[in-house]
Parts: structure tokens; C-alpha cells; sequence
């Protein structure tokens, strides 16, 4: 099992079944499914399955893995400011699910990684996006031993762009029409960072007393064997698989399961 990462407000821990209210309310809008391939706003029965698929992405084993984690906050926010200045410190039954992070694991030789994400856009414009993500990214760096983490996003996705950027994140690449998009081709654009750059970029510090991840999760650095080629499953049901989209704010994922949105850059 993976030990819960904790903010000054927030927590991010493994989906269970429980979250299904939670993310049934933001899958099921169409702003949050505007960026995504393949998908439309969720039917709850559609999210329960989504919900099913994430609650067994809860460790990285082994290349092509996929370790996906609720963002929850200290209390059931209602979506005012008001309420989010009440967030730190609170816990108990108020506690409610605004998006999911989720790290790709790609490859053990080049310790790479690609990271996704989606949130609820009620909950934008507070900076919960960034500290969430950054807190994700410290974990990969000092904890799993990445040495690259990359997201990709579509090109007319400027919230996404935005968010990774904040995160120190440079924008290394523009494919031009790389991509099926709807009903047309679509540019992606590829953003990256490196170990080696992530202690003068992180935004956020989280309480690092809780970041360490328990013996459920292997460092690339320590994983045995030849690496296996990846394949992930069709995630038509979620956002672009292109890394770590958002939309006004509220990032998306990319590479989602056939019921399910995953978060990505796109989202």
C-alpha cells in the first residue's frame, strides 16, 4: 500500500470506492471533458467503473504501472473561497475528493515518468492544482528516484500549459498534428524536468514526515531484470492521454481506461 503524501492542505492517497460521489461530480461535466479524446461527460454507473479501475492503481511495481491518487481536502468545501480558508487543519467526516494526480511509470533504464492529472473546477484558482501536482513531483523525485518526469498536453489547452510551467516544468517540444483530435488533427505540446532541476523549481514543500512510500513501491534504481515494453490499455474514457492536461484550472488526465477519465495533461 502507498503512504498518503500530505500538504498543508491536502492529501493525496489511493482512490477507494468510496470516492465515487466525489468524482461522479466533476466527470460527469462537460467543461472537464473538453480537452479529453474519446470522451464525454460520465454517466454515474460509467464513473463507478473509472472509480473501480483507479482504486487498483495504487503502487508502482513495474514499467507501464500506474500509481493514481485522490486529492482529498481537510473538509467538504462547497466551492467558495470561504470555505477553502478553513481547508488546513480540519479533518473528519467533511473531508471531500476534488481531483486525482497519477504518475505513468515509463521506463527503469531512463528512471522516466509521465504525469497526469484532473480536478474539479469549482476548485480552481486557488492554487490547490499546483500544490497537489508539486507534491506528487516531490515524490518522484526524492522518493521513487525518477530522473525525468514528463507531461503533454494539446496545444489550445492553455491552462495546462500554464500549470506546467508554474512547476518549473520547460516546454521542450510542439508536435505539429501529431494527434487524432475529435474530429480534426491536433498539436501537443511536450513539457519536462529533471531531478537535477527540482530543488530550485518546487513551488510547494509538503510535510515530508509523510511522503515515504512503504515496500509496495520499487525505485527504478532497484527493479530487477530487462524492462518490459510498455502497453497501456485504451483509456478512451478519460482526457488526452497526453500527459498533464488542464482545463481554466482544473487539470485532466490523459491515458484513460475505456470507462474511466485519466488524468494526463489534458483534462
Amino acid at each position: 500500500m502507498f503512504t498518503p503524501i500530505r500538504t498543508a492542505r491536502l492529501t493525496l492517497r489511493p482512490v477507494t470506492l468510496d470516492d465515487l460521489d466525489d468524482v461522479y461530480a466533476y466527470q460527469r461535466r462537460p467543461d472537464v471533458c473538453r480537452w479529453t479524446l474519446h470522451s464525454e461527460p460520465r454517466t454515474r454507473e460509467q464513473s463507478r467503473e473509472s472509480v473501480t479501475a483507479m482504486a487498483g492503481e495504487n503502487a508502482l511495481r513495474s514499467p507501464g504501472d500506474v500509481l493514481t491518487l485522490a486529492v482529498e481536502t481537510g473538509r467538504r468545501l462547497t466551492g467558495t473561497v470561504e470555505a477553502d480558508r478553513r481547508v488546513a487543519g480540519t479533518s473528519g467526516p467533511d473531508r471531500r475528493v476534488i481531483g486525482t494526480v497519477e504518475l505513468v511509470w515509463r521506463s527503469v533504464v531512463d528512471r522516466t515518468a509521465e504525469i497526469g492529472y484532473v480536478f474539479h473546477p469549482e476548485f480552481g484558482g486557488r492554487g490547490l492544482a499546483t500544490e497537489a501536482v508539486t507534491a506528487l513531483l516531490r515524490w518522484g523525485f526524492e522518493e521513487f528516484g525518477l530522473h525525468r518526469v514528463y507531461g503533454r498536453c494539446h496545444a489550445g489547452n492553455e491552462a495546462s500549459a500554464r500549470l506546467m510551467s508554474r512547476l518549473g516544468m520547460r516546454c521542450e517540444a510542439r508536435h505539429v498534428q501529431s494527434y487524432r483530435f475529435r474530429d480534426g488533427w491536433a498539436d501537443q505540446l511536450v513539457f519536462a524536468l529533471l531531478a537535477g532541476e527540482w530543488p530550485d523549481r518546487a513551488t510547494t514543500r509538503p510535510d515530508r514526515a509523510t511522503t515515504r512510500p512503504d515496500h509496495a513501491t520499487t525505485r527504478p534504481d532497484q527493479a530487477s531484470g530487462p524492462e518490459r515494453a510498455i502497453t497501456l490499455p485504451d483509456r478512451s474514457g478519460s482526457p488526452d492521454r497526453a500527459g498533464v492536461e488542464a482545463v481554466a484550472g482544473k487539470p485532466g488526465p490523459s491515458t484513460d481506461r475505456p470507462s474511466r477519465p485519466r488524468p494526463g495533461a489534458d483534462g
